[in-house]
């Protein structure tokens, strides 16, 4: 048998091609911890040997267990983000042949960093591949609420314009002060649309970035207290859990909109709730949510907020970009070459 070298490109070669003697070569084991389309399947097929945990119908335990006693254990992961798989101790101690982990989200809030960078793993995530979409899906969120266009729609085939005339007014999207909790890729390409449309930007962020002319603000409260809207695109992680409390909402006050394309715990969900239903703030555009895919059933009556099921990542390019992305990555480590978007504890935080 002939296993992958350090040489990438003919490593790579060889792999798809059968030896001298007629055997098949031994591509490199990945296990797959995500539910997949066929293409993004096929694409890992086509380079590695992949254990897919959900095509195998067994118990995450005994797979991982098999996985680990095979005769060439796997050296890679792929995982998806909020899933049910954890990348912790108890994890790693199960396939102790780890030494990379790659995620196909920008988020890393499943994968305990420090113990990877303890026992020498290797950690690698999304990178920019979302980062355009998702910008463009918070901006459509945003212009939703304030527009009310879904809440309108539904009046409209309720049949409801004819017998109650015309549905409520919304306001402008230009000239409100928005404040952008996360200036990293994504916030960034965030603030530049919202430029475009005669915007005001604030920020909050671990520290204030070079050569950004935006207003910082040290911490969220008083980013809130001079907003109109609020937009969380930071990193999930200890110092941002519920990042956006009961007291960042009554500082956004009564005509302030959240819109959350971050993760649903950035969010103290319960505390979201009330002031929406008390009307303390006048709407929230969500795509995550605190216990996925479970929703507050408040949230579904209320007309002043639009709700989508965390999937401001997806469009048809980004799946194929996701796809190589992910591929890329592979390949880079079972070359030994560098990973494309490595991370690590510090990396995320912004």
């Amino acid at each position: 048998f002939v296993t992958c070298g350090t040489d990438r490109r003919g490593s790579f070669q060889l792999s798809a091609m059968a030896s001298a003697g007629g055997n098949p070569l031994v591509l490199p084991a990945v296990l797959h911890l995500r539910r997949s389309d066929a293409d993004f399947t096929a694409a890992l097929s086509e380079r590695f040997r992949v254990l897919d945990f959900f095509s195998s119908g067994e118990p995450l335990p005994a797979f991982l267990a098999a996985a680990a006693a095979a005769p060439e254990p796997p050296r890679a992961a792929v995982v998806v983000g909020g899933g049910s798989v954890r990348v912790d101790a108890s994890f790693l101690d199960a396939v102790p042949s780890l030494r990379c982990v790659l995620t196909t989200g920008a988020g890393i809030d499943h994968i305990d960093l420090a113990e990877c960078a303890r026992r020498g793993v290797a950690v690698a995530n999304s990178g920019e591949v979302f980062s355009t979409d998702v910008a463009d899906y918070a901006v459509g969120l945003l212009l939703d609420v304030l527009r009310r266009v879904s809440a309108a729609e539904r009046y409209v085939r309720r049949g409801s314009w004819p017998v109650q005339g015309d549905y409520p007014l919304g306001s402008k999207l230009g000239g409100k002060r928005v404040g952008i909790i996360g200036l990293g890729n994504i916030g960034s390409r965030i603030a530049r649309r919202l430029e475009a449309f005669g915007c005001i930007i604030h920020y909050n962020s671990r520290k204030p970035k070079d050569s950004i002319s935006y207003k910082y603000f040290g911490n969220v409260h008083d980013l809130a207290a001079e907003s109109d809207v609020l937009i969380v695109a930071c990193a999930l992680n200890k110092a941002t859990r519920h990042i956006v409390d009961k007291d960042v909402l009554e500082a956004l006050g009564k005509g302030g909109v959240v819109i959350n394309i971050g993760r649903g715990a950035n969010i103290d969900e319960a505390e979201l709730v009330v002031a929406l239903r008390e009307g303390k703030i006048a709407g929230a555009g969500l795509d995550v949510f605190e216990h996925e895919p479970k929703v507050p059933a408040e949230l579904f009556s209320m007309e002043n907020v639009v709700l989508s099921r965390h999937v401001a990542v997806f469009t048809e390019e980004s799946r194929s970009d996701l796809r190589a992305h992910t591929v890329g990555n592979l390949e880079a480590f079972f070359s030994g070459q560098p990973l494309l978007t490595p991370v690590d504890a510090d990396s995320l935080v912004q």
